[in-house]
């Protein structure tokens, strides 16, 4: 590739089974990447290269891969589709210039699928819908569309004719396309016409053309002018409307095909060349860029896969690790050719590349300037806690080793090693993931594991408003003074710090330590679980020009925090799941039955052809084991797909409190003794 050219950063994302792999397969074979097709089913897709991933038939990582087409350089980035393996995706969002999103013709919208959507929108990542599978039996493309406008967004616009679904020979044909003019009725495209000005004709309207130029003209004020008064529009105005509407996120356009019949890929590449545009400044020279995974390799050790969003990085570069605050050489950068990773020397604005050097980098850190780098929303929450056991105990410190690289590898694991009492915790999102650790430990590290009985993740939030003090200033040398005005916020807020203290009071280096140790001293809360949705004002404070130390303010911190929540009081949360479940119409009373009890809530189930659909929310607690029971009572006829939904209150009879790491601060003598070290 030449210095400097565009690229596109492109995400497949799908709930799981919706054919995303294949689909990326498909792209990669049709593109010249790879030669011969794989398959899922059979473990030799190209982007599932983890021996588990082929062995399961299930991706677990992400997986880049680069290619041309008609001129355009594009990356692809495959993504797990299973919920497990959501925290893979939620790192992904924040390297793309563009997304496809995969529904399955057969079952629309499902819960995954809305997670990715609304968090694409929530960042303005352009969006295409791919519906795929229309050639199963069972392919309701009405259907999905009513989804799509009652679950995802109702400014969708169809860019293809479709015809024949469900059959096994269905057919699609791209209208946004200069030379496409096969007979098609007029009532169910735009119908380009085949004269030389290719032009649009007005006069020959149909419902389906009209719905389509409506969409786009509700917000191109040229277009609509030129529709209202009856002018023929040009292909290159329509062309250049649907850019510039799909680029601003304003419609989403859909694609029809049928990836393992190789149906509409071609299409869809088309599509994603001729619409999606490269976005970034070439004349921006100041480095912007952000980690968005790590590696191992067995000689070269720790690799850093980042994105630039400006400027360049070559071999041998000093780059500045913001995150961090350090400074770290680049020993070699590799980029991404086909599948394979070629050293470069370089990596330009736009690209993704692997870099060597970076051995302090982590997931997240940000390189150079930080305003250029979008924010990452959070879509992956660990609901699960459970310890981790060798299966021989010589093989303890070598399990810790392998879980904290693994840990670097996805942030969500949150390990902790309690050394002085021998355990080792780890959080999950569900259950195949504890699989997919099993086998990964056993491959990569030759450690053969087992794991305690999880238990729901719980957290806590102030019961009102409340104030916390603590003036630490014995024994000498120490001086930290601190008062903390603590309110609750409404849910998902996290935590929100501020600061009301001029720096003559307390210095800015003492108040960079007291708002790095908050969300420590926040890690565990009254009932030991990680408080959250409030908001923490330092209201005063002062340091000692000869006392004060580094640290001070930290013991102080945790102190002040515990006493402030501990005057007012503190609420349980509990994760509450949003579910679909879809069985035979003769256990939908059985299964409703079931909601109940687990403390659940729902719509009016919806009942077609035999099959009985409700979907609601409740606790992850009480449903832990429901897909397993499903399966029995349908006689595996059954479906299930959850997502997490919200934390909401819950009495603590009917939570759970759990044992405190370390000392209580609220045992603040114990606790100051316990930080200074002099005791354990």
């Amino acid at each position: 590739m030449e210095r400097g050219r565009g690229i596109s950063n492109i995400g497949i994302l799908a709930h799981v089974d919706a054919g995303k792999t294949t689909l990326t397969e498909h792209i990669l074979y049709k593109s010249g990447v790879i030669r011969s097709l794989g398959s899922v089913d059979t473990g030799t897709a190209h982007t599932d290269s983890l021996e588990v991933e082929q062995e399961r038939g299930i991706s677990v990582k992400s997986s880049e891969a680069n290619l041309m087409w008609k001129g355009k350089e594009i990356n692809i980035i495959d993504t797990p589709g299973h919920v497990d393996f959501s925290g893979e995706v939620e790192r992904t969002l924040s390297i793309l210039d563009a997304a496809v999103i995969v529904i399955s013709a057969v079952e629309g919208v499902q819960p995954q699928t809305e997670v990715y959507f609304k968090a694409l929108k929530t960042i303005g990542i352009p969006t295409i819908i791919f519906i795929n599978k229309i050639d199963r039996v069972g392919a309701n493309i009405k259907r999905v569309l009513e989804d799509i406008s009652s679950l995802l967004t109702d400014s969708f616009i169809s860019i293809e004719d479709i015809s024949k679904e469900g059959t096994v020979s269905p057919k699609v044909q791209l209208l946004f396309k200069e030379n496409n003019v096969d007979n098609v009725e007029s009532n169910k495209e735009v119908n380009i016409n085949e004269n030389a000005e290719n032009k649009i004709n007005t006069n020959e309207r149909g419902e389906y053309k009209d719905k389509l130029l409506e969409a786009l003209a509700n917000t191109d004020e040229l277009l609509l002018n030129k529709y209202l008064e009856g002018e023929d529009i040009s292909f290159e105005l329509i062309k250049e409307s649907l850019i510039t509407l799909t680029n601003n996120c304003s419609i989403y356009p859909i694609l029809y095909g049928s990836a393992i019949k190789d149906i509409g890929v071609v299409e869809l590449l088309d599509f994603l060349a001729e619409i999606i545009p490269i976005k970034y400044n070439f004349n921006d020279e100041e480095l912007s860029a952000i980690v968005f995974k790590i590696k191992r390799h067995k000689t070269l050790g720790k690799l850093a896969y980042i994105r630039l969003y400006s400027g360049e990085i070559k071999s041998r570069d000093l780059v500045y690790n913001h995150t961090k605050a350090i400074e770290e050489k680049v020993t070699q950068i590799k980029k991404l050719k086909g599948q394979k990773e070629i050293d470069y020397g370089y990596v330009s604005k736009g690209e993704i590349a692997c870099v060597s050097g970076l051995s302090n980098a982590s997931i997240g850190d940000i390189l150079g300037d930080p305003k250029r780098v979008p924010k990452v929303l959070s879509i992956a929450k660990p609901i699960l806690t459970l310890q981790a056991f060798p299966k021989k105990k010589e093989d303890y410190i070598r399990l810790v080793e392998g879980f904290n690289e693994l840990e670097e590898e996805d942030p969500l694991l949150n390990v902790q090693w309690l050394k002085e009492k021998n355990e080792l915790h780890i959080q999950i999102m569900g259950m195949i993931q504890l699989e997919i650790l099993e086998n990964i430990l056993k491959n990569r590290f030759n450690i053969e594991i087992s794991f305690g009985k999880p238990s729901i993740i719980y957290k806590e939030t102030p019961l009102g408003n409340s104030v916390g003090f603590e003036a630490y200033t014995m024994p000498k040398p120490c001086w930290a003074v601190v008062k903390f005005f603590i309110e609750p916020l409404e849910r998902g807020s996290g935590i929100v710090y501020e600061s009301q203290v001029r720096t003559d009071a307390i210095k800015l280096r003492y108040q960079r330590e007291i708002e790095y140790q908050l969300p420590i001293a926040l890690s565990q809360g009254l009932y030991g679980w990680e408080v959250t949705d409030l908001k923490v004002t330092l209201l005063t404070g002062e340091d000692h020009v000869m006392h004060s130390n580094p640290g001070d303010f930290i013991i102080a911190t945790t102190i002040g925090i515990m006493n402030g929540l501990n005057n007012i009081g503190t609420t349980l949360l509990e994760p509450i799941i949003k579910f679909r479940i879809s069985v035979p119409e003769d256990i939908g009373g059985k299964v409703l039955g079931d909601i109940i009890n687990m403390r659940g809530t729902f719509e009016p189930p919806m009942i077609s052809n035999g099959s009985f659909t409700v979907q609601g929310e409740m606790p992850a607690a009480t449903s832990l084991d429901y897909q397993i029971r499903l399966g029995i009572i349908s006689s595996g006829k059954g479906v299930m797909s959850t997502e997490l939904s919200s934390y909401k209150p819950v009495p603590l009879e009917l939570g759970e409190k759990r044992e405190r790491i370390g000392v209580d601060p609220l045992d603040r003598s114990k606790f100051i003794l316990y930080s200074r070290n002099a005791i354990r």
